[in-house]
């Protein structure tokens, strides 16, 4: 993050790569749809080959991005939609049934996280311990933190920070370089430890040390998953955008 910079700003620089349009087009107040196009510093965490068709919300409005004639459909449908409330059940139950037409489907749909300034994680109920580069490759087969570390080639993971217990690993969290700028945090908390407040602190910790690296972090879950929401608030990270994603049909 350079010095200056908002966190608005930087994600609008993103999201420009990652939806092939301007910072601009991001930050308007109009709903935009955009034949895709790879551009190099887009965000390709667990992205497919092709991309047939994702959408994001932000600063109330539609960003679409994918194949044309879909492109041309979304536009011609949801050109006027209110983008605070595509997310529902009817506009999705729409996009649904065009995307059957393709073979393709809904896929993901993740509310994103943001946020700007180290804060105070508070006393820590464990001693943090931290992992980078090659000292992550021990915990390739160890499915306790598959949330921490993906070991996804297309968005390595750089660092971590483990919860320790009279030498016992609790929890996890774990940073993925998505995009040069913007950095995702997972994190994991093993069975036995869970109720004990380990994984916002563990959260926060590896939230400011990205903040010092002048790295933005974010943070995503399951629309859902109201625990893990809970623990981003309290590590620091306010609601900056939603994004969907589709896939084949299987």
């Amino acid at each position: 993050m350079k010095y200056g910079e908002s966190t608005f700003d930087i994600l609008a620089r993103q999201l420009a790569l990652d939806y092939n349009c301007t910072p601009a087009e991001v930050l308007d107040d109009e709903n935009h749809f955009f034949v895709y196009l790879p551009r190099d510093g887009r965000r390709t965490f667990r992205e497919a080959e092709e991309c047939f068709l994702k959408a994001a919300v932000v600063h109330g409005k539609l960003l679409m991005t994918g194949r044309e004639d879909i492109i041309s459909w979304c536009g011609e449908t949801f050109g006027d939609a209110e983008g605070q409330w595509f997310l529902n059940g009817r506009s999705l139950a729409r996009l649904q049934d065009k995307l059957r037409e393709s073979g393709h489907r809904l896929g993901s749909l993740h509310p994103y996280l943001t946020a700007e300034a180290p804060t105070d994680p508070g006393t820590l109920p464990f001693a943090p311990r931290w992992y980078r580069g090659e000292d992550i490759e021990v915990f390739r087969e160890d499915g306790r933190f598959h949330n921490a570390y993906t070991f996804d080639p297309k968005a390595p993971d750089m660092v971590g920070v483990g919860a320790v217990e009279d030498g016992a690993l609790l929890g996890m969290a774990g940073a993925s370089r998505d995009s040069e700028t913007m950095w995702q945090i997972g994190i994991d908390v093993v069975p036995e430890a869970r109720g004990r407040h380990i994984a916002a602190p563990l959260v926060c910790l590896l939230k400011n040390e990205l903040l010092r690296l002048g790295k933005l972090p974010f943070y995503s879950t399951a629309l859902s998953h109201t625990a893990s929401l809970r623990v981003a608030v309290a590590a620091g990270f306010r609601p900056a955008w939603s994004e969907l994603y589709t896939a084949k049909s299987e």
